[in-house]
């Protein structure tokens, strides 16, 4: 039964799933969570004056993340078969490496300064992209 499976697209899908209920508790912990977690001092203090926006665009980022999240269980044979699901995995592989080799540039260029975050969240999104990409690869001829 295990083989039936594919172990990267599920790990993915877990890893998207946890990315999803971050951006959910950032919005519940409120600005200083936003802080932590680099969405800058713009967002945070918009969340501390109750506005909307920080949220509404954070839930946003979090129904894309959990979206992404039931894409790779499809692919990896953990739920049923989504509509779409080998170019949606594929676009989702590509956004995941694409966000995670844009820290390159600033390295490299004189004059840029990576940022703690943009380290971080770029190391982050490699990950997972290259966690996608190797079950995308696995399971290509399938979907």
């Amino acid at each position: 039964m295990l083989g039936t499976y594919n172990l990267p697209l599920l790990i993915g899908g877990v890893l998207s799933a946890g990315a999803a209920i971050l951006h959910l508790l950032i919005i519940a912990r409120g600005a200083a969570w936003y802080r932590f977690f680099g969405a800058g001092e713009a967002m945070a203090r918009a969340a501390e004056q109750g506005r909307w926006y920080p949220a509404v665009v954070t839930a946003a980022i979090a129904a894309l993340l959990g979206t992404w999240s039931a894409y790779a269980l499809s692919g990896g044979g953990a739920i049923p078969a989504l509509p779409l699901v080998r170019p949606v995995l594929l676009a989702i592989t590509a956004v995941y490496l694409l966000r995670g080799l844009v820290i390159l540039p600033v390295l490299i260029l004189p004059r840029t300064e990576a940022t703690a975050f943009g380290l971080w969240s770029s190391a982050i999104c490699l990950v997972f992209g290259v966690v996608y990409a190797l079950g995308l690869y696995q399971v290509w001829r399938q979907l």
